[in-house]
């Protein structure tokens, strides 16, 4: 078990260099993209904080769930995609598990942690600019 995870970690690490490391960057601005501009559209319609609300609202976690994925799936799926490639030119062969951790990394990762904030922010922000009449 060590072994593996050691593996995984230097697996992980070993992608920063070499083929294919533009990903790093690319995919996670991609993800908090689409993040910000959900976390703007959730201002607008009203809706609270995604992240927050997916522990908070089970009623409509599904919901919440099914938009979330809905955004952010193509940029899973390009992680996934290009992972693949990077093992199967650097490391010639493919580990599961290490691709999906990488995606989550990514994309899901830097999606979840933007989204709910910048609706928080937005809201703030308005709360602020327009103050309330007695």
């Amino acid at each position: 078990m060590d072994d593996t995870f050691f593996r995984v970690v230097h697996d992980i690490y070993a992608r920063l260099d070499g083929p294919l490391h533009f990903r790093f960057f690319l995919q996670p601005a991609m993800a908090i993209f689409l993040a910000i501009r959900d976390g703007l559209r959730d201002d607008r319609e009203g809706k609270p904080p995604f992240f927050w609300s997916l522990f908070t609202d089970p009623g409509h976690r599904r919901e919440l769930m099914r938009d979330g994925w809905k955004s952010i799936s193509k940029v899973f799926i390009i992680a996934v995609l290009l992972d693949v490639v990077y093992q199967i030119i650097v490391v010639r062969w493919f580990y599961p598990f290490e691709t999906v951790l990488v995606a989550i990394l990514l994309a899901l990762v830097p999606y979840i942690l933007v989204r709910g904030p910048v609706n928080r922010l937005r809201r703030g922000s308005q709360k602020r600019a327009s103050p309330q009449r007695n």
